[in-house]
């Protein structure tokens, strides 16, 4: 069987939270892969921007009209935010919400960008749509993206912003009575629902998950006879790879410090690609994978390429 060489793609997944009642994909129908609707950015303007490092295990909260930062390009109106996840964590499931504030609301577009600043995927405002009020929640815009990474990658940049043409609309609520008679089963009350305006700042909030499971895929994953996939930078991150300014100094070089150990997610991760491109009879690829997980830090890739090519994986 001929060995495939094609490149590990960045595939990219739109999707809302499971609990919206009313929306669905197709409702939305965002492609993210097409950036032709997204502003253009200079790269320079990209690279003066201080991006904030989402960790995982809390939800990052940026008040813009404290902490929102100015870029000039395109359509951008207001303060944007620009944060940096990592990409070296298996799947990402990214939930941004923008709350409203006394009847306004910022409406937030996303562009997701490689680790060399690199535009990738664009989700529009009308990805994020509002959800109601809940006991631990307010009346908000919301949205969740799913992103896995290609091998290599060590961040993923999120820059969210608004438009002029954004705060030239608004979003219809629902009213507290109405929700309230819903909730308890009583007749609906026939009384107009509050409107929010679209404003040029807010208050957003991101919370980013790994998944072992599986996405809605916008391409092919390991490379097909399909379409071709949304590529984020290439499996080998480059010499040049664009490295976002950073708050604290480094307490020691980069080669006297020995690689971390790598997350069990990620170590998933790698085992099942591995497993996979073996089964297609791919072994060039796993052996790629194997590569690159092992520079990660990975004890268990070498034990599951072995077991698998000789049919115990």
């Amino acid at each position: 069987m001929k060995m495939k060489k094609s490149l590990v793609a960045l595939c990219l997944s739109a999707g809302l939270l499971a609990s919206l009642p009313a929306v669905s994909l197709a409702d939305v129908n965002i492609v993210p892969q097409d950036i032709s609707a997204a502003p253009a950015i200079p790269a320079s303007a990209l690279q003066q921007l201080q991006w904030t490092p989402i960790d995982r295990s809390k939800t990052q909260t940026t008040d813009l009209s404290i902490a929102g930062q100015r870029l000039s390009a395109g359509d951008i109106t207001g303060p944007v935010a620009a944060y940096s996840v990592p990409a070296n964590i298996g799947e990402l499931n990214i939930t941004l919400t923008s709350e409203v504030k006394q009847n306004g609301v910022f409406a937030p577009n996303v562009l997701v960008l490689d680790q060399n600043l690199t535009p990738a995927a664009y989700f529009p405002s009308s990805f994020f749509t509002y959800q109601q009020p809940g006991v631990m929640s307010a009346d908000r815009l919301e949205g969740t993206i799913k992103l896995t990474p290609a091998l290599g990658q060590q961040k993923v940049y999120l820059l969210v912003f608004t438009t002029n043409k954004d705060t030239q609309q608004t979003t219809k609520m629902l009213d507290p009575a109405k929700a309230y008679a819903k909730g308890t089963g009583n007749a609906v009350p026939d009384i107009p629902d509050p409107i929010a305006r679209h404003t040029t700042d807010g208050l957003l909030k991101v919370k980013v998950k790994t998944s072992s499971g599986s996405s809605v895929l916008v391409g092919p994953l390991f490379g097909s006879s399909g379409p071709g996939p949304v590529t984020v930078g290439n499996t080998a991150a480059p010499a040049t790879a664009y490295a976002a300014p950073v708050a604290v100094a480094a307490t020691a070089s980069a080669a006297a410090v020995k690689p971390a150990p790598v997350l069990n997610d990620t170590e998933t991760y790698f085992n099942q690609a591995i497993k996979q491109a073996v089964a297609a009879g791919d072994v060039d690829k796993a052996l790629k994978l194997l590569d690159e997980a092992e520079r990660l830090g990975s004890t268990s890739a070498r034990k599951t390429f072995i077991s698998s090519v000789k049919g115990k994986g």
